[in-house]
Order: structure tokens, then C-alpha cells, then sequence
């Protein structure tokens, strides 16, 4: 399982209310809530955003609510990775929980910039900012949790026990 492609790259402090506003919290459908995703912050986002693409920010991203719309909003508007220098730990369970692959690695976080192409090899954890031509170091996932993110989320990855 790999990740490959242009980044939308975003600040520090990014929370879950701008992630997927309250107001959009009406609906369990994923489709619906992608496409409200980064609406308050990023007006563009959902008419840019392809199947593939990868999300890259500062610290604290997810901070907020405990809300598991928000990752879901992002998987659903095809982001297929977020790279950032850390998470918010209700945020980064929830998304693991969700099937959602996310990656902390400073280097990466501050490197990248927005509209860069980017690879992710989930087994090793290398970053490759192929816009650059430079490779970044994050802890790859332990096996659990790859087999979590390969069966779509916790609960797929639980039925088939």
C-alpha cells in the first residue's frame, strides 16, 4: 500500500471544525461531508483536490473535537495520505480507526510546500518529494496498523476476525 500525489499543504492548529464545519455535521454520508472538506479555510479545495492526493501540515492537525467526520471528510475527497509535523491524538486514532494512513514527520512537514508530488511507501515510511528530488524519514506502521488501513478501518479490519 502506497500513496502518490500533489500536495495541499496547510498551516499549524488546523482543527476539526475547519476540517468539516459544524454546520455540514447533519449528514453520515461521505461524499456529502467531502464535499464541504476545508471549505472555511480553503474555499478550492474540494474543485482541486484528486483521487491520490496528499494532504501536508503543521502541528496539531485535528486539534478540536473529537469529531470522525473529519477524517472521513478527507479520505472521502480522495486525499490518500496527510503528512504532518503532528496530530491531535483523538484525531490520529481516529483516523487510523477509519482507515485513513497519516504520517508524522517534521522534515516533511517543513519541506514540502503546496503543488509538490509526493510518494509515500507505507512499508518503509520514505517520503519522496519528487518536485524536489528529496526523500524524508517518518516511522513506517506497525504491522497492526497496516492491517487496519489494508481492510479500510477498524471495524472491516474486526469482522474478518
Amino acid at each position: 500500500m502506497d500513496a502518490k500525489g500533489r500536495v495541499h499543504k496547510y498551516g499549524n492548529n488546523v482543527d476539526t471544525d475547519v476540517i468539516i464545519p459544524a454546520r455540514h455535521l447533519n449528514t453520515q454520508d461521505h461524499k456529502e461531508l467531502a464535499s464541504h472538506c476545508m471549505e472555511d479555510i480553503d474555499k478550492e479545495f474540494v474543485n482541486k483536490v484528486k483521487e491520490g492526493d496528499i494532504m501536508v501540515a503543521g502541528d496539531n492537525f485535528g486539534c478540536g473535537s473529537s469529531r470522525e467526520h473529519a477524517p472521513i471528510a478527507i479520505k472521502a475527497s480522495g486525499i490518500s495520505c496527510v503528512i504532518a509535523n503532528t496530530f491531535a491524538r483523538i484525531f490520529y486514532r481516529n483516523s487510523i480507526n477509519i482507515g485513513l494512513p497519516i504520517l508524522e514527520c517534521a522534515e516533511a512537514s517543513q519541506k514540502i510546500e503546496d503543488g509538490d508530488e509526493v510518494s509515500v511507501d507505507f512499508n518503509t515510511g520514505v517520503i519522496t518529494n519528487i518536485t524536489k528530488n528529496e526523500t524524508y524519514q517518518a516511522l513506517p506502521f506497525p504491522d497492526f496498523i497496516k492491517d487496519i488501513m489494508a481492510k479500510g478501518g477498524l471495524m472491516n479490519s474486526l469482522k474478518e476476525k
